[in-house]
């Protein structure tokens, strides 16, 4: 049964999303109502995602997936590798359950909850071979850019939670956001640019093409990705 999302936030932290609530379909909330105890994972509970997968495998978080799409498409693409989505809105959630059941993906569970507690309080140390966060809100006005998710408080966390050469993977279509994910993240102690020129990175082939990424890139506008690893030990 599907356990809705958990509005206990802490009083210090700066939100990154707003619970845009959004129509859900039919067909969304069928997934939800049914698939909820096969992908679903409860923001109260805690896990071995050993246990939870069956298996030992590479872990990673996507955050924010909006619609599910890509992280199903990556799932499919990539079945050696566990992955726990995020998401707070409920339509991409259970649009996201809806093509796990469709495909037959095992290897991917969902929490419908505030990224950042789940990496903090339910994420070993040491544990995540990636995250990905791919075209988070931009929050494009000056005076709402301390609501941007990259910020040194969440490098700290990524680097306490990545495993020694675990990657952090980020992707964004507004270059002011680039450029200043690249100033924060060149910045953090224990992280190096993947790309040796301490630059932006070519899209791995593992990020699929999404189709409002395409449309922008036919209207000629372009997309950063970021890629940076957790230094050995």
């Amino acid at each position: 049964m599907y356990m809705p999302f958990s509005e206990k936030t802490p009083a210090h932290r700066i939100l990154s999303f707003i619970r845009r609530q959004g129509r859900i379909t039919q067909g969304q909330q069928l997934a939800l109502d049914n698939h909820w105890n096969c992908y679903g994972l409860d923001p109260e509970s805690n896990y071995d995602f050993s246990q939870v997968f069956g298996r030992v495998a590479p872990l990673i978080i996507e955050i924010g997936f909006g619609t599910g799409d890509s992280l199903a498409k990556t799932a499919a693409a990539n079945p050696e590798n566990d992955y726990i989505g995020i998401e707070v809105h409920k339509p991409g959630v259970g649009h996201l359950m809806l093509l796990l059941d469709q495909q037959g993906l095992p290897n991917v569970r969902i929490y419908c909850h505030d990224a950042i507690d789940i990496i903090e309080n339910k994420i070993n140390d040491n544990s995540l071979a990636g995250v990905h966060l791919f075209f988070p809100d931009p929050w494009p006005k000056q005076k709402h850019h301390k609501r941007r998710i990259v910020r040194p408080s969440f490098v700290e966390l990524l680097v306490r939670k990545l495993q020694p050469e675990g990657y952090f993977h980020a992707a964004t279509d507004w270059q002011n956001y680039a450029e200043n994910m690249l100033k924060i993240l060149s910045a953090g102690v224990n992280l190096s640019n993947a790309n040796p020129k301490g630059d932006y990175c070519e899209r791995p082939e593992y990020r699929p093409l999404t189709r409002f990424e395409q449309r922008g890139m036919r209207l000629g506008h372009g997309v950063w990705d970021l890629i940076f690893k957790k230094n050995s030990l």
